[in-house]
This record gives structure tokens, C-alpha cells and sequence, in this order.
């Protein structure tokens, strides 16, 4: 059954990966200290392919220089970042991937009343106070202007998924199988954060703490945080920023599951220290979806009907001013008003984009029906 996916109208459809990422171009792994890199590598035992022994070595030396960087920042500015306040809770974008969180972000990113960690920022989150003045300006160039996996404009100023500043700073991440992935680790329970010893749950709370105190820092203004992950966190981040508020995203579970596919092809290709296989990818998606589902009907129920607003991805993109104004006002952000233009003029923008058509084999879209149910369900999309 077609289902689409959506891309650009100017670039033809290709298959996942056909499009090589530069060698030279950031890993996710290029932001990591040299203690949390060799973890890695030894909890994958060292299984690097021989054509990317050589971006190996050059990570290693990258993260020798990210241990340096992080010690001098400590050393600067550890004693202000501990003392910042963080009074003003941040909005949370939460949603399955593909299903049109990072549109969303770029959305609400045009209210200069909020903040947003950069893509820099997230990559070398670390030692962005300290080197984030110059950095950027120095390597503009090795920075692709799409993403890998669609057409969506990349830049070290850009908002990016704070997922990636916890992958840096060391933290377990579903996203970590990406540099080996033909192993088996998969790290789900961190998407719901459930059955984590409270040693393992400490540390990650901490490093999401620290980070958000770090970009507080820089700008006190109220934080848009977005990261797919975060979906099935709810309950934990509620618990860490009182007051904090959600906006969901959901989308086609059709579309969702064929672009999901193509995501994660195309990431491990561009991603990874090994060639992939592309093994399991589908059960890894259903695996996925439901732990992170899971988690998230758990624990919304925690929440005030004003902490937390559902938009169809359908309804943002056919009607962005009138969706982003009904975000505005259940989650009382403030008066949309004066950034309704910026919203109409960023979306005009956009209507040149089309959807893509992809083929879901007959027992993929069975099984997806099946275990999916409850999703098609709740959000009114006709399985």
C-alpha cells in the first residue's frame, strides 16, 4: 500500500542512502570525551570496519580534545552554570520519528521569546560555553547543508534534538546504536526510563540537568526542547521541570513507518563504524515504537489538560497558523499574536514541499495494523 512521506518536490525519490555523507562531515560520536568513546568501542568490542579505521583515529583524537576543552570550560565557568536558576520550565516537543517533530520545531523556534539548543551545541555539548564563540565560524564548512536521510537545511545555528548533547555528554541513548549497528545493543529502555537501576536513571537526569543549566546560561529565556526520545519520558521530565509542557505530534502510522525505515537506513549508513546489514530494522521499529508508546500512555495521565496538546501532523501542514495558535493557547505560551506573521511567511515557504510515495510489503502492513492498533485508533487515522 502507498503511503507518503514528506519531501521535497525537486528531489526525485531515491533509496536510503543512495546520497554518500561526507567522511569528513559530524558524527554524533565526534562530541564524546575520550573515557565515553573507548566505552563504546569496547562494549562493541572494537568490531570497526576497515574502511573507517581511519575516521576511528580521528575521533579518538577528537575526543582527546573535547576531555581538554570540557576541563577548561569546568574551570571557567562550572561555578556560574551550577548557581543558574532555571526558572522557566521548558516546552518539550515529543513524537515518533517522522512524524513531523523537527517541522514543529522549526515552528515554534520563530518566537524570539524562547531559546533552543543549537546544532553545535548538541554536538559539542561538552564544551559549548567555552568554545561555541568561535568554533562554528572556524568549521562552517564541513557541515552539510541537508541532512542525510531528507532535504530538511542543516547549520551549526540551526535548532537541533537535545538527544544527541546527551550522547555526547556520555549518556546511554537508543541513538548509540547508530556507530555500531550491526550489534545488538539497542538501548530501549531508555526510551520510557523505565526499569533503570536508580544509579543509571541518577546519571541521566543529571546530565540533562546540567546541559539545560549550561544553555540557561547563555539565554534565560523559556527552552523549546525537541527529541523523539523524550516521548516516553514524560513522568521523569515533569518530575525534573515543574510546570514544563508538552506538545505531541502524531502522524499517519503508515507514513510514520516507512520514513522511520528510511531513516534509520540511511542514519546507520552515514552514521556508522560499520557497513550495516539492515538486519531486524523492522522489528527494531515495532520494538521501539511500542516501548516508547507505551511509556507515553502510561504516564500522560500525570499531567493537567494544560500541560500537554496533540497536533495531527496532517492539520500543522495544511493549516500552520491555526494549529500553532490552538498550541498557543492550551499550553498558554503567550500571545501568538505577535508571531503569527513569522509563522504564515516560514510556512509559505514550505509549499513547495511535496509527499513521497512508498510501498509497505502486504505482512509489513498487516503486522503494523495489528500492533499498532491502539494508535490508529486513538488519533483517528483509518487502519
Amino acid at each position: 500500500m502507498p503511503v507518503e512521506t514528506a519531501r521535497p518536490a525537486a528531489v526525485p525519490a531515491r533509496k536510503p542512502a543512495a546520497r554518500k555523507y561526507p567522511l569528513y562531515a559530524p558524527r554524533f560520536w565526534h562530541g564524546m570525551l575520550l573515557t565515553d568513546w573507548l566505552r563504546l568501542l569496547a562494549r562493541n568490542r572494537f568490531r570497526v570496519h576497515p574502511l573507517r579505521w581511519g575516521l576511528a583515529g580521528t575521533v579518538t583524537g577528537l575526543t582527546i580534545f573535547n576531555s581538554c576543552m570540557r576541563w577548561l570550560e569546568r574551570v571557567r565557568f562550572e561555578r556560574r552554570a551550577s548557581a543558574t536558576p532555571m526558572e522557566n520550565p521548558p516546552v518539550f516537543i515529543v513524537g515518533h520519528w517522522r512524524s513531523g517533530t523537527t517541522y514543529l520545531h522549526e515552528l515554534m523556534s520563530l518566537d524570539d521569546r524562547y531559546a533552543w539548543p543549537t546544532s553545535y551545541q548538541c554536538f559539542a555539548a561538552n564544551h559549548f560555553l567555552l568554545t561555541g564563540w568561535f568554533m562554528p565560524r572556524l568549521f562552517w564548512c564541513i557541515l552539510p547543508s541537508k541532512r542525510p536521510m531528507d532535504n530538511v537545511v542543516t547549520g551549526w545555528r540551526q535548532p537541533q534534538e537535545d538527544e544527541f548533547a546527551l550522547c555526547a555528554m556520555g549518556v546511554p541513548s537508543p541513538y548509540l546504536r547508530m556507530a555500531f549497528p550491526n550489534e545488538p545493543h539497542e538501548y530501549l529502555e531508555y526510551l520510557d526510563l523505565e526499569g533503570l537501576s536508580p544509579e543509571e536513571l541518577r546519571r541521566w537526569e543529571q546530565a540533562l540537568l546540567r546541559f539545560v543549566r549550561r544553555l540557561t546560561l547563555l539565554s534565560p529565556k523559556p527552552l523549546i526542547l525537541k527529541s523523539p526520545t523524550h516521548t516516553g519520558r514524560l513522568s521523569v521530565l515533569a518530575r525534573m521541570f515543574p510546570g514544563a509542557r508538552f506538545v505531541h505530534i502524531v502522524r499517519d502510522p503508515r507514513a510514520i513507518f516507512a520514513s522511520t525505515l528510511n531513516l534509520w537506513q540511511t542514519l546507520d549508513e552515514a552514521q556508522g563504524l560499520q557497513v550495516p546489514r539492515h538486519q531486524g530494522l523492522e522489528g527494531y521499529i515495532f520494538r521501539a515504537f511500542e516501548r516508547m508508546y507505551g511509556g507515553f500512555q502510561r504516564q500522560r495521565d500525570q499531567l493537567a489538560p494544560n500541560q500537554i496538546c496533540d497536533v495531527r501532523y496532517e492539520d500543522l501542514v495544511r493549516e500552520p497558523v491555526d494549529q500553532m495558535a490552538r498550541i498557543y493557547e492550551t499550553l498558554q505560551l503567550g500571545d501568538f499574536q505577535l508571531v503569527r506573521d513569522r509563522v504564515e511567511q516560514f510556512a509559505q515557504g514550505k509549499r513547495s514541499y511535496q509527499t513521497n510515495r512508498h510501498e509497505l510489503p502486504a505482512h509489513v502492513l498487516g503486522e503494523l495494523q495489528h500492533r499498532w492498533q491502539d494508535y490508529f485508533e486513538r488519533y483517528g487515522y483509518v487502519a
